[in-house]
């Protein structure tokens, strides 16, 4: 029988939904307006499509959003000096630099600028290290917007096997330290599987939980995967382009074999993707609250 499928793009607008009602609320009853800035150096097509989105969900949701847009040329010295700016802006409660930014800045000195209470992609090292002592202000939104599916769609995660293909700093490290938290909805046993695992199979098949982030397509195939796991595919690869000039996606896992193992899983499009501004969102949300002490 073929896999339940998660569906992020659900998921994700039932929290949009809570959301508006609290941002609703906020105004009405605290005057408080979250406040979002997004700062795109250059016009990389990607990242503006990325900004775009993120402003018109921001703009949905009832908040005070700027789009800040900044030449390519721009210098390390003006790009810190604005980002300072915003720091100190009293509306601005989310600060969020579209990444990649071009290699003539340092991004590190750039993301490490950012007041973090206002880092809403949750990348400083503060807000890395609350987290990773189970005191964090905001995940990071990709892992955030994992765990949410899991929760959401009732998937066992306490006392699970979970395992981790993929070990970056956006997605692979933050994942396996959110769900090995001593909290509800994690307590998990968590394995990360990289590039130098000697024999990947071997982990993924002792998989209860299984969240594939390898960045490679159809990375995890049928024969590694538990009979009945549950499946998180994070990744979104163009393989090709169809006759009408519309991209063709695939995820890190093979979908079409690997659904009628799994138990349940997340299609590509439409599982993790729209989870992730979703999440952003949340978290500006919440800054707004830290910012006017009520949390």
């Amino acid at each position: 029988m073929a896999a339940k499928l998660i569906k992020g793009t659900e998921v994700a607008q039932a929290i949009r939904e809570e959301l508006k009602k609290e941002i609703a609320e906020l105004k009405a009853k605290h005057q408080v307006t979250p406040g979002l800035v997004t700062i795109l150096v250059g016009e990389d097509p990607a990242s503006v499509s990325y900004v775009t989105a993120k402003q018109r969900t921001s703009k949905e949701l009832g908040f005070y959003s700027i789009q800040d847009n900044q030449s390519p040329d721009i210098s390390d010295d003006t790009l810190l000096a604005l980002i300072a700016t915003y720091n100190k802006d009293p509306k601005i409660h989310g600060i969020l630099v579209q990444l990649p930014l071009p290699k003539h800045i340092d991004e590190t000195k750039v993301l490490y600028a950012i007041d973090p209470k206002k880092d809403v992609d949750a990348f400083h090292p503060v807000n890395v290290g609350k987290l990773l002592i189970g005191e964090p202000d905001f995940l990071p939104c990709t892992p955030h917007g994992i765990w949410q599916l899991l929760i959401r769609s009732g998937t066992q995660i306490e006392g699970a096997e979970v395992v981790v293909v993929g070990r970056s700093n956006i997605v692979g490290k933050p994942i396996a330290a959110i769900l090995m938290q001593k909290l509800p909805h994690a307590n998990a046993t968590v394995t990360v599987c990289h590039t130098k695992t000697r024999d990947m199979a071997f982990h993924t098949k002792r998989a209860d939980i299984l969240i594939v982030a390898a960045g490679r397509p159809k990375a995890v195939t049928a024969d590694m995967v538990k009979e009945g796991a549950v499946v998180i595919d994070v990744g979104v690869n163009r393989i090709g382009m169809t006759p009408e000039g519309k991209a063709i996606l695939a995820g890190d896992v093979d979908f079409e074999a690997v659904q009628k193992k799994a138990s349940a899983i997340t299609p590509v499009p439409g599982g993790v993707g729209p989870m992730t501004i979703t999440m952003l969102m949340l978290n500006t949300v919440k800054a707004a609250k830290l910012a006017a002490g009520m949390v």
